[in-house]
């Protein structure tokens, strides 16, 4: 008889609607999947950001007690923010969990694991934050020459997804995809394992490159344009290899296919640094740059600045507090009480160039986390919850733009990824609801008979 085993197949921003709805009947193998088990969205963590995102999903920790709240997190006495690498998971994700207890794991590209972490049983190949393919992404350390021997370098990420040449880009995340998934089906039939889970970005970079060409509802949509039908081939590219993985997997094993948020159209974005300038929060020494500038390259007056903002898919703000920033003027305890409070109402109060609400959701870290570590945001920002991102940039001439500032963008990250359940033990059927993303690790250490200490709030779905 054999073993359980649980593969879990994950796509990163891989969007409900249309994996269960619009491109269904392009799945023969994921409908397979939902109709002999369960399935629904997914909840996300907030904000719904890839990393942190995965890491609660393989930890079931909220973004507050892991204390990363994006892919940039921000450096104790200092202005900068520093890539989250492994190094910054300081608790226990599943292979730690099911390695205590005899478990073999293997891990693929599952973010926030580059540099590649020692895995006690199994092996691990690191995630899109690899530098490039000549650093060491792989546990054990011999294993990235058995790949690269077989697979040609190790395709980290898309290159240059933001881009205006489409039919290069598609072509590109076609690649990195089919170069994934070889991998993947190699090391599930070359070692032993009871727990599988793989990462594409691939949905990711599509979402983000081509929204506008798939979504007739998008405001850039152009109907009959080349691409109209791409979103449709590429997940069914998904799908097809979904069912040559599960074609190598005993029957008793446990199938989740996973995303960590969803996507949506993306109208414009927020140009925070703008908007706190014309405020009177931010002030920089010399004049305001006329061209599109990080504002990373721009000098700014922290001797009169009392807030900041960072761009991305929500917007993170700062005071600049007396203490705790370097060149800090805003004094801490009530004065910055005070501050933040009228900053937050600044900006729910915020409309768009016609004078119609944005619809701001504006949030503290300790009001949304069961816990605060590292060094949150003083406030949350998700501009017209999220239809439109926030740009850092200075230099856009207005505050409300319809470009992107790091490159062409279609879409924005949901509230909401996609779970489908089905075979082994796990029992579910039919439509899944109130799923979380903290709850697949408790899951999948109940299906694989390991116990969990679970952090408050999560909790197994089985």
């Amino acid at each position: 008889m054999s073993k359980p085993k649980v593969l879990i197949i994950g796509l990163d921003c891989a969007e409900p609607s249309l994996a269960f709805e619009k491109y269904i009947h392009g799945m023969p193998n994921l409908r397979s999947l939902m109709e002999a088990g369960a399935w629904g969205r997914l909840e996300s963590t907030m904000p719904p950001i890839t990393v942190p995102a995965w890491t609660s999903m393989v930890s079931g920790y909220d973004p507050g007690e892991l204390g990363t709240y994006g892919f940039r997190n921000r450096r104790r006495g200092s202005y900068e923010l520093d890539f989250a690498t492994s190094a910054a998971v300081r608790v226990p994700r599943l292979w730690d969990h099911l390695g205590r207890h005899g478990k073999e794991s293997i891990v693929f590209a599952v973010p926030q694991t580059y540099p590649p972490p020692p895995v006690m049983r199994g092996k691990l190949v690191s995630c899109f934050l690899t530098p490039d393919a000549g650093s060491r992404y792989t546990y054990p350390a011999g294993l990235r020459e058995e790949l690269h021997a077989r697979f040609g370098p190790y395709i980290v990420d898309v290159e240059d997804f933001r881009t205006d040449d489409k039919k290069a880009l598609l072509g590109r995340i076609y690649e990195m995809s089919e170069q994934h998934y070889k991998m993947c089906h190699w090391l599930m039939k070359e070692y032993d394992w009871d727990f599988l889970m793989m990462v594409d970005m691939g949905v990711d970079r599509f979402h983000h490159g081509f929204w506008k060409h798939i979504d007739p509802a998008h405001p850039k949509h152009e109907k009959g344009n080349p691409f109209e039908g791409a979103g449709l081939e590429y997940y069914g590219f998904h799908d097809r290899w979904i069912g040559r993985l599960l074609a190598e997997v005993p029957p008793d094993t446990t199938v989740l296919v996973v995303s960590d948020h969803g996507a949506k159209k993306m109208k414009g974005g927020i140009c925070i640094n703008e908007w706190l300038m014309e405020k009177g929060y931010l002030s920089i020494k010399g004049p305001k740059p006329k061209k599109l500038t990080k504002i990373s390259k721009v000098e700014i007056d922290w001797k009169k600045t009392k807030v900041w903002g960072e761009g991305g898919y929500y917007a993170r703000i700062f005071l600049n507090v007396k203490g705790r920033e370097p060149e800090g003027i805003v004094e801490a305890g009530e004065d910055c009480e005070a501050l933040r409070r009228e900053v937050a109402s600044a900006l729910e109060e915020m409309r768009d160039g016609e004078g119609r609400p944005l619809g701001n959701r504006v949030m503290r870290a300790e009001e949304i986390y069961r816990k605060v570590e590292g060094f949150p945001p003083d406030l949350i920002v998700l501009f017209g919850n999220l239809d439109y991102r926030s740009v850092g940039s200075l230099g856009t001439g207005s505050i409300i733009t319809t470009e992107n500032d790091t490159g062409p963008d279609d879409a924005n990250h949901d509230f909401y990824g996609m779970l489908a359940i089905s075979g082994g033990a796990s029992g579910l059927r039919g439509r899944i609801e109130g799923a979380r993303i903290y709850d697949i690790a408790p899951t999948v250490c109940k299906l694989l008979g390991v116990p969990y200490d679970e952090p408050v709030g999560a909790r197994s779905l089985v």
